[in-house]
């Protein structure tokens, strides 16, 4: 039997758990067991913008419910590949749950694709799957650190490097907002080595305030309600809220000084992600989305120096990060639930990294 997590699509704050026999393997299919994944505030972002980004296709619910995709790991349970044993260890994305049926294409000793047709639509980013025994990027000491931060940290890596590239459109300062989530992190400590003359200022909740500053990514760290104090200079803006007032703060309070204003995330659920209003004075707000921006610059630089870069990137990170969050396992998927309902209301606790072991 397998057992998934669904969660209702238009209130993500509710959710099951369903059971379901597991269906013969098909021809050249292989059947994974997910031994763990991380619950973090990005995963909230694939269910808020599900609809809009295809999220909820990867693996898909019923009906009104759907499958919130997470990053993890999985072992080969069975396998009718020829090149694909029984007991080898992959990571990759996988669904709230215990088990995923892939189609492995373009296998190599590093890793593989999931072929299924159903997936072909979306990124192909999203549908590959690292070898454990031939990745250089395992650390067998590190899982949780890979699944809690490596997809994030990719996020913030392409972003730092999309503003270097275009010299940070003039600006001196970088403003940040749902500063304590991984994803941000991840950008400030990237900008912190490879863009240092860009001062790094955090937005965040009150409550939040004193994990920012003891995290030692951000030269300023300012509550929502001090936004009026941003310094004004020429700055861009990187939006992971997905807070529509909050934005609109950012652009009123630095007006034709905002040179740029990148939108990521939405960590504040049902604060007004990507709703229309009144115009915003200075830059529209443009949409990253990393899968593209990852594919370009592989193609640009090549994927040798590119995982070169990201490498170096993350060793830095992790150092930055130290101490800063701790990790904790927690076991079934019941623990799922509960995890991804505080990542969803905002009760999360920043410094703790959750990862669930189904």
């Amino acid at each position: 039997m397998s057992h998934t997590v669904q969660v209702k699509r238009d209130q993500i704050g509710i959710a099951r758990i369903v059971e379901q026999a597991l269906p013969p393997l098909g021809e050249g299919a292989v059947r994974l067991r997910i031994e763990s994944f991380s619950v973090t505030a990005n995963n909230v972002t694939y269910a808020v913008v599900g609809d809009a980004f295809g999220y909820w296709n990867f693996f898909p619910g019923e009906g009104e419910w759907g499958v919130v995709p997470m990053w993890g790991h999985a072992v080969v349970e069975a396998s009718n590949h020829p090149d694909i044993a029984v007991g080898e260890r992959v990571y990759g994305y996988l669904p709230m749950g215990t088990h995923l049926d892939v189609l492995p294409v373009g296998v190599t000793p590093g890793g593989f694709t999931d072929g299924a047709a159903h997936r072909q639509p979306m990124s192909p980013i999203y549908n590959q799957y690292s070898r454990l025994a031939a990745d250089p990027e395992h650390d067998p000491a590190r899982e949780g650190e890979r699944m809690i931060f490596g997809p994030l940290f990719k996020t913030g890596f392409l972003i730092e490097g999309m503003f270097r590239r275009a010299d940070w459109f003039g600006a001196q300062a970088m403003v940040v907002t749902s500063a304590s989530s991984k994803t941000a992190m991840a950008l400030a400590s990237v900008a912190r080595e490879r863009s240092p003359q860009v001062r790094r200022i955090a937005l965040t909740s009150a409550g939040n305030v004193a994990f920012v500053v003891a995290s030692g990514c951000y030269d300023t760290v300012l509550a929502y309600d001090a936004i009026g104090d941003l310094p004004q200079v020429p700055s861009v803006s990187v939006d992971f809220a997905g807070n529509a007032a909050v934005l609109r703060a950012v652009h009123e309070t630095l007006g034709d000084l905002l040179k740029y204003s990148c939108t990521v995330g939405a960590t504040h659920v049902g604060a007004g992600f990507g709703q229309a209003g009144a115009p915003l004075p200075g830059p529209t707000p443009t949409l990253f989305f990393a899968p593209d921006h990852a594919v370009a610059m592989i193609q640009d630089i090549g994927p040798k120096a590119f995982g070169a870069e990201v490498a170096a990137s993350w060793q830095q990170f992790l150092g930055h990060v130290a101490g800063a969050v701790r990790i904790e396992a927690r076991g079934g998927l019941d623990a799922a639930v509960t995890a991804f309902a505080a990542a969803a209301d905002g009760s999360a606790d920043p410094a703790v990294g959750v990862v669930i072991r189904p």
